[in-house]
């Protein structure tokens, strides 16, 4: 093994733990995510249109820091690979746990996020089909506004002198 300075020893043990922070934020946005998809999930099942768009918007803000955090943690695993090639510790022992958990979590999330999308599909369908079968009790009736106006309506006036 080639003997490495201490200012890249340095380097390597500030990546690492700048590594760790980011993937330990990313696991807090996860699980986050996860509660939103549980509730909007109670929000489904109750019908509750107001807490489903509220938890929708939620979900869009969670998604878009865990976008913004995947940009930066993508180049720091690859520079954490490239780098990573002093004996396994207990910062990458650490890290691999990190890595573990986020991908169960990522697991969870996608499976809630496709319970979530059965239970919408299932509920539009439904509310598409109570539309097609909806009744209209004003369907056959006339107009109101024919009722007003006068039924036989004179073209001409025979005036006699």
């Amino acid at each position: 093994m080639a003997e490495i300075s201490q200012e890249e020893l340095n380097e390597r043990v500030a990546l690492l733990r700048r590594f760790r922070s980011l993937l330990e934020q990313q696991r807090s946005k996860f699980q986050e995510y996860l509660t939103v998809l549980e509730k909007q999930q109670d929000s489904i099942t109750s019908e509750n249109p107001e807490n489903l768009l509220a938890h929708t918007e939620l979900e869009q803000q969670v998604v878009k820091n865990l976008s913004n955090l995947q940009k930066v943690i993508v180049p720091m695993t690859k520079m954490y690979n490239k780098g990573n090639s002093l004996p396994q510790g207990q910062e990458d022992a650490e890290i691999a746990k990190l890595q573990n958990d986020l991908s169960d979590l990522q697991q969870k999330v996608l499976k809630q996020n496709e319970i979530n999308r059965d239970l919408l599909r299932v509920h539009i369908e439904r509310l598409k089909t109570q539309i097609t079968n909806f009744q209209n009790p004003y369907k056959n009736t006339g107009s109101v506004y024919k009722a007003s106006q006068p039924q036989n309506v004179s073209n001409l006036i025979h005036i006699e002198i």
